[in-house]
């Protein structure tokens, strides 16, 4: 074959220069690594969006508009279940005067400091709802209790609607830049001070939650996580080779290549400018599992030539002459499977793509320069005759023919089943549930969604016609009957609104009467209520957060039980509908926030990936009908490297039903990943058929004697390493390793029946085969 000549050149070479190879190696993978220096890590849920996001855009608008919305929450879970027992509100006073030293705090707000109002004659005044010297007082107490659950602001909000919760809310202002060490600094502060509180306060449990710990669990949860599975891998992966190939050296090198390989990676992507963020946090164990998969093949045959009585010197050299060209294939088809996640429109997800690439480049070019290099200066045992599997794999093979139109058939009926199956899966990214129920922050969140005002929040920003719009009755009557929409729907816990804030002020002004809670009738009193109001709070508990310095927009905060994307879309959307019919005085809308980020970018993901899974499919189907020559051949190749997806997505479609983001790309990613057992059959299927001059399935049972070892072993390597994913707390991570790992599993399977059976029937003798022989 053409590739021949050139490949036992290549070899030859490089046992020649082999301490130049080996020395050259050390220099580069010291150069690549260097970038590990540069490396940037980023700790902000933001990071899953590109900054021309609409929704993105739209949050942005917002946070300039009405200051940003980072925080933390510090839920107060008194034992008796009384929020408003004396322990419980002495511990509200307490904490709300230590979270002012929390780290960049821009404002605190809690029952302490909730602001009632009551008139005196035309004078407003304006005191905060807890007196700490009257706390004592059993009346003074239940007073506040009535008062903060009839007051729609607090009620379902700071104070549970059960009034056995409460909260003391922090809103943080980040410094732009590098966010990891400022979230890490705010969150240690914030645990610090709960166990504080719970010290001194008996009976009062504090649960930690809010935007800036979901940032900082991420990098606990999947960084951490990591620490346990690169190391779990390593030894999973040494033993796997040990047990398989029983041998030292060649599992001692290839952890060395390993190693290389992962450091390559990483400091390459830095290199280049990429940030290093959770997401990205898998990339050294899929690296790992890569290499694995390279150098099996490379170390397999060899322990097949030194037992058919082959020096080590001339079995390295035919080694590499077989295998150069199906690795490079193999490790050119996996990188085009992971550049094809640059389709997404998640950010971390691109980078994880790239990371990974480099890293099989390096593990390519490692594998046949530093790999052979290294393993000419060991000892290598050829090691047992018995081939781990023989008498299965030639019993396998015999299956695969015996029962081909059976296989063929049966494989036609699985796959148009696994194909209805699919569209049960539905796209759901709820960012609180990245986290499974191992991690403190979601069991927190958790009990917040029961308790007090759920984990879906939605920001619009309601916009008037015109400057001090705001003030306007007629605008304030259709926000205020916006307002009551959302409190009519079933999973809405709470909204924020000023026109509530603008009806209690109208009754205040008239000596509380519960009759005059309205809006006020006209737009002078209006702004005569706000002025006095904004003029009577506290310092740090201005209105700017929920209305613009040109009295033009106000914000309306809604906040839900936990919704699955599509849910919560269809709230927005009906909720758009109906403003858009029924509040005419709204001019505009601007709907937005971290919950409506994540079920929007679902979606256009999605879309992005089926396209990237085309195209990688494509290309990798392009690159097999060259490589092989062979149109036939090509075109069958393609049938085993789709089907294992059809066949995960549709099994998960099954159980799971619900994919995210991350998810999305499984498919692009495990072709190129599958698609090396097949180019390794084929690689050895072609060789006895233009070779060796064997009929179709002589060229079979070749294939399965000499490739069948190194793809189970591979398999199982993958299959391993990936479900060791699946005990990851970041659950996007989990779901990857189950789902790579069925549809890896799937491809062997497909790989060891179906090919065969496609191969014998539609690779006959024929013409077209005699002239390719001839050409070779």
């Amino acid at each position: 074959m053409a590739t021949q000549p050139f490949a036992k050149r290549f070899a030859e070479r490089i046992l020649e220069f082999r301490w130049w190879v080996i020395l050259g190696t050390l220099a580069w993978v010291a150069a690549a690594s260097g970038g590990i220096a540069l490396l940037d890590l980023s700790a902000d849920y933001r990071i899953f969006f590109d900054e021309d996001n609409p929704q993105l855009q739209a949050l942005e608008r917002l946070e300039n508009t009405y200051g940003k919305n980072e925080n933390v929450v510090f839920l107060i879970v008194p034992d008796d279940g009384d929020a408003t027992s004396e322990v419980a509100l002495s511990a509200a006073v307490w904490l709300t005067e230590a979270a002012w030293q929390t780290p960049y705090s821009r404002r605190v707000d809690s029952l302490a400091n909730c602001q009632k109002t009551t008139a005196e004659g035309d004078d407003l005044l304006v005191k905060d709802l807890i007196d700490p010297q009257a706390l004592s007082d059993a009346e003074a107490r239940a007073q506040i209790r009535a008062t903060a659950l009839s007051d729609p602001r607090i009620a379902g909000s700071i104070l549970g609607l059960g009034g056995d919760v409460s909260v003391v809310n922090v809103t943080i202002e980040l410094p732009e830049g590098d966010q990891v060490a400022p979230v890490a600094e705010v969150a240690e502060f914030a645990r610090s001070l709960a166990a504080q509180t719970e010290d001194r306060f008996e009976g009062i449990d504090l649960r930690v939650l809010g935007t800036v710990m979901i940032n900082q669990t991420f990098v606990e949860a999947s960084m951490g996580s990591q620490m346990v599975f690169l190391p779990a891998s390593l030894v999973l992966m040494a033993v796997i080779l040990g047990l398989l190939t029983r041998g030292v050296s060649g599992v001692a090198a290839t952890g060395v290549i390993m190693v290389f390989s992962i450091l390559a990676s990483i400091g390459l992507g830095a290199w280049t400018g990429m940030p290093f963020s959770p997401p990205i946090a898998p990339t050294p164990t899929i690296v790992l599992m890569i290499v694995v998969a390279n150098c099996v093949h490379i170390l397999v045959t060899l322990q097949q030539r030194l037992r058919a009585g082959d020096s080590k010197h001339d079995a390295i050299i035919e080694t590499l002459r077989l295998n150069l060209h199906p690795v490079f294939l193999a490790s050119l088809t996996t990188a085009l499977g992971f550049l094809s996640m640059n389709f997404s429109e998640v950010p971390p997800y691109r980078h994880l793509g790239n990371f990974v690439a480099f890293g099989i480049g390096a593990s390519f070019v490692l594998s046949v320069t530093f790999f052979p290099a290294l393993l000419s200066l060991l000892p290598i045992r050829a090691g047992s005759d018995r081939r781990l599997g023989g008498p299965l794999l030639s019993a396998m093979a015999n299956l695969a023919l015996r029962y081909k139109k059976a296989l063929l058939f049966g494989w036609m009926a699985v796959a148009l089943a696994m194909v209805a199956a699919i569209p049960r899966n539905e796209l759901n990214d709820v960012l609180v549930h990245f986290f499974d129920d191992s991690v403190e922050f979601r069991r927190d969140t958790d009990f917040m969604d029961e308790r007090l005002s759920g984990n879906t929040a939605l920001d619009y920003s309601l916009e008037a016609a015109d400057v001090n719009g705001v003030l306007d009755p007629l605008f304030l009557a259709d926000v205020s009957k916006f307002a009551e929409w959302f409190r009519e729907q079933p999973s809405v816990r709470n909204v924020s609104v000023i026109t509530d804030t603008f009806r209690q002020l109208n009754m205040s002004m008239h000596g509380d009467d519960d009759d005059a809670y309205r809006i006020p009738e006209t737009r002078e009193l209006a702004a005569q209520y706000l002025l006095l109001y904004e003029l009577s709070l506290p310092l740090g508990l201005d209105l700017n957060n929920q209305i613009d310095t040109a009295r033009s927009a106000t914000r309306m905060t809604v906040s839900a039980k936990t919704l699955y994307s599509q849910e919560l879309l269809d709230l927005n959307a009906r909720a758009v509908a109906w403003q858009a019919e029924h509040a005419p005085h709204i001019a505009g809308i601007n709907s937005t926030g971290p919950s409506a980020l994540f079920a929007y970018i679902g979606q256009r993901n999605m879309q992005a990936m089926m396209i990237g899974t085309l195209v990688v499919l494509l290309a990798i189907s392009a690159i097999l009908l060259f490589a092989l020559r062979s149109l036939r051949l090509g075109l069958v190749s393609i049938v085993p490297n789709v089907l294992p997806a059809v066949m995960g997505f549709g099994v998960w479609g099954l159980t799971v039903g619900q994919v995210g983001l991350v998810l999305s790309v499984v498919a692009a990613m495990t072709i190129g990943i599958v698609v090396d057992d097949t180019v390794h059959f084929l690689a050895k299927y072609r060789r006895a058929r233009l070779e060796y001059g064997r009929d179709p399935e002589g060229a079979v049972h070749y294939a399965f004697e000499t490739a069948g070892r190194a793809l189970f072993t591979t398999t199982l390597v993958l299959v391993a390493g990936f479900l060791i994913f699946a005990f990851s707390p970041f659950i996007p991570t989990a779901q990857v390793g189950i789902l790579v790992s069925m549809i890896i599993g799937f491809a062997l399977i497909a790989d060891l029946s179906l090919l065969p059976a496609l191969l014998t029937t539609v690779d006959r003798d024929s013409k077209e085969a005699v002239r390719v022989q001839q050409s070779v």
